[in-house]
């Protein structure tokens, strides 16, 4: 199959939003678009309730609703090429399975069986981490007017590194500068500590070397990338949230340094997704299991 992004439509405002995004994706890319809408299982589906026609009706709607998705993306993106794929099943598993083969997995924050009062979908959350492709996670429609910027969050860790070598390619693609996020936390000292300012500033001095002596080979590598870089004392979740509002995108690692050697999605990746003001792209490091 050519390279193609894989977008999931289920109808719903978040998702309508994805398909918009993908498309645009698609183009930016030069790749085609793959819009996936799952059939689920209805709890009343029983040979003894399912009443005369059901199945024929649940088919005609979730055709419907798939090509409602196709037109959207042909109304974004007129000359893109897309195709589509009407399946049973569970939504997760199937995009699982869908995404093996796809160069990028989109989906909306929420779908048609999230509660209003979630940030995020279980659909979401589901995937971002758990496949081998970035996923992104769209929230609210593409702006009329971009702001031309791309914000990364960066650790030192494998993951940030393939989060990092994503959002230069982005930003390049799209002519874009590119916002590097790097924080760092507070030391604890004991009480009375009398070199408490030297030693702070001593930290960022040395969180700013770090930095600079990461993004260095990128920076020779993408020399059309403008590059805007924060090295500052404070919260990941928050700082990349606030940096967030004047972005396109945030591009994270699915983990950091800091992850529990169990977890599937780290907590800053989590409370990005969660609190971000803009799409965000979960990127994981190759070879992750």
């Amino acid at each position: 199959m050519t390279a193609h992004v894989l977008v999931g439509a289920d109808g719903s405002a978040p998702a309508r939003a994805a398909v918009r995004w993908a498309a645009d994706e698609a183009v930016r890319r030069g790749w085609a678009l793959r819009i996936v809408h799952v059939c689920e299982p209805w709890t009343y589906d029983l040979p003894l309730q399912t009443p005369p026609g059901f199945h024929d009706s649940m088919a005609a709607y979730c055709r419907g609703m798939l090509d409602g998705a196709v037109d959207l993306a042909h109304e974004q993106a007129p000359q893109l090429e897309v195709n589509s794929v009407l399946e049973p099943g569970k939504t997760v598993e199937v995009l699982r399975r869908e995404a093996a083969d796809a160069g990028e997995v989109v989906v909306g924050s929420r779908g048609r069986g999230g509660f209003t009062g979630l940030l995020l979908g279980s659909v979401s959350l589901s995937l971002a981490g758990r496949v081998s492709v970035p996923v992104v996670v769209v929230k609210g429609e593409p702006r009329e007017r971009p702001f031309g910027e791309i914000v990364v969050g960066f650790d030192g860790s494998a993951h940030s590194v393939a989060a990092l070598e994503y959002a230069f390619e982005d930003a390049a693609r799209r002519g874009a500068r590119l916002h590097v996020v790097h924080t760092w936390q507070m030391p604890v000292v004991g009480p009375g500590a009398t070199a408490y300012t030297p030693l702070l500033e001593e930290i960022a001095a040395s969180e700013r070397h770090v930095t600079q002596e990461a993004l260095a080979p990128w920076r020779d590598k993408y020399p059309q990338v403008e590059v805007i870089e924060t090295a500052v004392c404070g919260h990941p979740v928050a700082v990349i949230r606030d940096a967030s509002r004047n972005a396109d995108l945030v591009v994270v690692g699915s983990r950091g340094l800091g992850r529990a050697g169990s977890a599937l999605l780290g907590s800053v990746s989590h409370g990005v997704l969660h609190h971000s003001h803009c799409p965000v792209a979960v990127v994981r490091a190759p070879g992750e299991a």
